[in-house]
């Protein structure tokens, strides 16, 4: 018996003496399956041609990037806080440095997951650590690889320490989240976004959309409201999945953002 990772976009699945015949998670219009048609790995080829490599990001914020690129490509964030250590998002690939690493540093008091896209090896990292994992409930159905260290939450707001917050907003998953650290940015806050919310590649603006590979956008109301719930936390930078953040005054980048995709939608264009 086997676990199967999807090539594409990295979600594993339980142990089978063979791939599943589909990846649902690839077979739908927030993702894709490629030309070349549904491929697989296993967890033992995966580590034997790819590692994970760190870099702090800000201070007790380290970021984790699996190399070369695998799946769709986005990094996971290891947070410190004086309530322990908590992982965002997730990745297929946990290497021995990597569990080296994570126990170095404390091990994990949770693990947070932005949406189903970076569900990947959740089940894989939350035994190494004995972590509790915690998906919004709204998203249920995509979990691949049931697990008792699963915690779904059904609220708006959950608190997994003081001063850190996830937030449910939607949008690209109907249980979308983002996580908001207080004290990030030496204080002034800062927002851990996934692709919820993604930075552009000018790293003034952020968008927001249904699908990021087929180009398919949210309602103007749902980027509305995604930019309400966000303007009632204080923050300073945010962190997308792919390598890009805001550095400075985030929140009224998202604010401008949020109006300027709005007026997009709206325009006659002709």
């Amino acid at each position: 018996m086997t676990i199967h990772i999807c090539v594409t976009c990295g979600t594993s699945f339980p142990d089978a003496p063979a791939p599943p015949g589909r990846c649902p998670i690839c077979d739908e219009e927030r993702q894709y399956v490629p030309a070349s048609g549904q491929d697989w790995t296993t967890p033992d080829r995966l580590a034997a041609a790819h590692a994970n490599a760190w870099r702090q990001a800000e201070p007790g914020l380290f970021e984790i990037e699996t190399q070369p690129r695998f799946g769709i490509g986005q990094r996971a964030f290891l947070l410190r806080t004086p309530r322990g250590n908590f992982l965002w998002d997730c990745l297929a690939l946990l290497d021995p440095a990597t569990v080296a690493l994570v126990r170095s540093l404390g091990g994990l008091a949770g693990i947070a997951i932005s949406h189903p896209h970076y569900y990947t090896a959740m089940p894989d990292w939350a035994a190494a650590f004995d972590a509790p994992v915690y998906l919004h409930a709204r998203d249920r159905e995509w979990v691949m690889r049931p697990d008792d260290r699963i915690v779904f939450w059904e609220e708006d707001e959950r608190d997994l320490a003081p001063g850190l917050t996830l937030m449910r907003l939607g949008g690209h998953f109907p249980g979308g989240a983002v996580l908001h650290w207080r004290d990030g940015a030496g204080g002034r806050g800062a927002i851990l976004a996934g692709d919820i919310v993604q930075p552009g590649a000018d790293r003034k603006s952020v968008s927001f959309l249904w699908s990021y590979p087929n180009r398919l956008p949210l309602s103007g109301g749902t980027v509305a409201r995604i930019a309400t719930r966000l303007e009632a936390k204080a923050f300073a930078r945010l962190y997308g999945a792919f390598g890009l953040h805001i550095a400075e005054e985030a929140g009224t980048v998202v604010s401008r953002s949020a109006a300027r995709y709005r007026a997009l939608l709206e325009e006659d264009q002709a």
